[in-house]
């Protein structure tokens, strides 16, 4: 069994896949299974919406730093799984529920953080709506891998069948899903360090409707981002 990564990627983004690419050398040498990996991902990602919902700022830089950790683990659970041959549809599901956790976590968590300190509930408000639209998209894609599984067709097999986007339009939702999902807790770093983390709060609200509405839209003609 070849536990080595074969080569480092080569596009820039996702950024957060050059930190998993140097980790995963590291984590192959060790026993620790993919599921463990995505089990330490949630307990990062947990943490880092307690230390939002607390509302200090060297708490809020220590969170955005735990969603970093949990972002890179992400990602090498997959490597790994895929590298010792460990890929499994419980794994997949797992993975996914946790991603979505994580994220709808952060956003309710941030939200609540900023209305403690404001006074104002309308940031908690704000924190709802972007978590919801974080559900909705993972329902999304719930249904589309029961389609798709209903068809024989593994999650593995999935990945392979990506598209690569062929236009502007294709191009514009490629870019905004990458930066939006997996380069994400990248702008929650920057953001939290210039102490401007609130700001956020409004345009995830409407970003991660938008999220879902083009999700749906290009599964719809065959491409998956």
């Amino acid at each position: 069994m070849n536990t080595k990564i074969k080569k480092y990627p080569t596009q820039i983004f996702p950024l957060v896949r050059h930190l998993s690419y140097r980790l995963t050398p590291f984590l192959l040498k060790t026993s620790i299974t993919p599921n463990q990996i995505t089990l330490l991902s949630l307990m990062f990602g947990l943490l880092c919406g307690f230390c939002f919902i607390i509302g200090s700022y060297y708490l809020q830089i220590v969170g955005a730093l735990f969603f970093i950790i949990s972002y890179v683990l992400d990602n090498c659970d997959g490597e790994i799984a895929r590298i010792k041959d460990m890929s499994s549809e419980f794994g997949a599901k797992f993975d996914d529920i946790v991603d979505w956790v994580v994220d709808a976590f952060f956003f309710i968590s941030l939200g609540y953080g900023v209305s403690e300190v404001s006074g104002h509930s309308f940031w908690f408000f704000l924190g709802i709506i972007a978590a919801s639209g974080a559900f909705i998209d993972y329902i999304i894609d719930l249904r589309y891998h029961a389609r798709n599984e209903s068809n024989s067709v593994t999650r593995e097999q999935q990945a392979k069948q990506k598209k690569i986007p062929e236009n502007k339009i294709d191009w514009l939702i490629y870019i905004f899903h990458k930066l939006s999902r997996a380069d994400f807790c990248f702008i929650v770093f920057i953001l939290t360090l210039f102490n401007l983390i609130y700001i956020l709060l409004p345009f995830a609200a409407i970003g991660a409707q938008v999220y879902w509405i083009t999700d749906l839209f290009e599964r719809a003609r065959g491409y998956k981002t």
